[in-house]
């Protein structure tokens, strides 16, 4: 992997996880250090002492040898015998005439070439080597005047097995530790993140809609004033937005009288439009068609600041779709052709009154844009019911299938003023009341062509 990719990978972790590995990186290289520290100073000490007391045993034995020598003794391969210390020891003579061995058999030409030159230039030495599977310490040394070499070879399968179980100690404790690192880490960015979850919860409920959010007051003094910046922030942003819909219901309030007045006024001087001029009448439908727009809007602001200050659980209840979308087609005049109900559809805990404007809303919008309302489909997706209204239009861009249920969104008709573009407040009605009933609204392809607007609701607890 190059650097870049794994900086990459790197950057799409988490801070949790990038702050648990970095704790159990940081613990496993200083075990690391201390157990190569470790290793050394016990490994290098316990090597030392066994150097040590084979040299002094070799110097003893060589003693004995350099005797029998001198003295021609004849008993010469019972004493190196008897100077055997094990079973896995080897002693070595090496004579004008040959080599004489004791102890375990080993072939001479296993022993090294540079260990055995030195004894033959009249210098001790000693080497650690493998003969024949067996960790061994070979001492070297010259005796007779020279013209013999002692060689003593001492087993370190003891020492070998010591230093395995060390080796397995220390790899283990490092691996150990760097688990137990991460674990830490985890644990202790946990922790820290605590808070930042309960900010992140909070924010996202104030981005649904839930003005009443607050976080809890904090004693420590890192986070008392991030405690107390967001609650005075999301304290001012609901006066704000209360003050917002408190004028914008009283402006709708305030403008039905004289708009009731305007309205009554023009149906008034459309029944008399016959004795007017073409110019006046082609005003009189073109000021009546604004009414009617204009009326159609206040309408809808009245029902959005209703809805803004209802409290939607106390006016929940079962409600039976099917039922709930029957009799809206009837009510309509719409053919009941157009639905088509899927058994099992679940019961749903809802005002009853907005959801039935949610569906309303939608036949309404596939009357005014969508070139009419195809298919109205009720099905069970999982515990929610989902609701699916089809038009024979063109569909809606991917581009503007958010911005669709924004206030006073048109989409594609948003340059037109006429009386069938409607006051840009039906979507976002109809996303308000599906999000306060905890659903999702969305609009997709139909397969076909034309859009399709799904409603999906949860089903209700019992």
């Amino acid at each position: 992997m190059t650097r870049a990719g794994f900086r990459s990978a790197l950057r799409r972790l988490s801070l949790r996880w990038r702050v648990a590995g970095a704790f159990g990186l940081g613990l496993a290289l200083v075990m690391t250090v201390l157990g190569v520290a470790t290793w050394n100073l016990t490994t290098g000490y316990m090597l030392d002492q066994r150097e040590q007391s084979t040299l002094r045993q070799s110097e003893v034995n060589v003693g004995l040898v350099d005797k029998a020598l001198a003295e021609h003794s004849d008993n010469l391969t019972e004493l190196l015998t008897g100077l055997a210390s094990g079973p896995d020891s080897s002693i070595l003579l090496s004579r004008p005439g040959g080599w004489l061995t004791s102890g375990r058999q080993i072939d001479p030409r296993a022993i090294p070439a540079a260990l055995l030159k030195s004894a033959r230039d009249g210098v001790a030495a000693r080497q650690r080597f493998t003969a024949d599977g067996i960790p061994v310490l070979a001492i070297a040394t010259p005796v007779g005047s020279g013209e013999s070499i002692y060689v003593e070879l001492y087993p370190l399968l003891e020492l070998d097995r010591t230093f395995r179980y060390l080796s397995i100690l220390l790899t283990t404790g490092t691996v150990v530790a760097a688990l137990f690192g991460v674990a830490l880490g985890a644990w202790t960015t946990k922790r820290a993140l605590r808070p930042l979850a309960a900010l992140r919860g909070a924010a996202a409920r104030v981005a649904r809609g839930d003005l009443t959010t607050r976080l809890a007051q904090q004693n420590d003094p890192d986070l008392a004033p991030l405690a107390t910046s967001f609650n005075t922030t999301t304290e001012q942003l609901e006066q704000r937005v209360r003050r917002d819909k408190r004028f914008a219901a009283d402006v709708s309030h305030e403008l039905r009288s004289p708009l009731t007045t305007m309205v009554n006024v023009t149906q008034v001087m459309t029944r008399r439009q016959d004795t007017m001029d073409p110019t006046a009448r082609k005003a009189l439908g073109l000021l009546n068609a604004e009414l009617h727009r204009f009326q159609g809007m206040v309408v809808d602001l009245l029902e959005i600041s209703r809805a803004d200050q209802d409290d939607i659980t106390e006016s929940a209840e079962l409600v039976d779709l099917d039922d709930l979308l029957r009799n809206v087609l009837d009510s309509r005049g719409t053919s009941k052709s157009l639905l088509d109900t899927e058994p099992g559809t679940p019961l749903v805990s809802a005002d009853r009154r907005r959801i039935d404007r949610v569906v309303t809303n939608l036949l309404d919008n596939a009357d005014r844009y969508g070139g009419g309302p195809v298919a109205v489909t009720l099905r069970r997706r999982g515990d929610h019911a989902r609701i699916e209204v089809d038009d024979a239009g063109s569909g809606v861009p991917p581009a503007l299938r958010e911005r669709i249920f924004e206030r006073f969104a048109r989409g594609l008709h948003a340059g037109r003023r006429d009386r069938d573009t409607g006051s840009g407040l039906g979507l976002a009605i109809v996303a308000d009341h599906v999000h306060r009933h905890g659903g999702t609204v969305w609009v997709e392809d139909r397969p076909g062509g034309g859009a399709r607007f799904v409603v999906e609701l949860p089903e209700a607890t019992t």
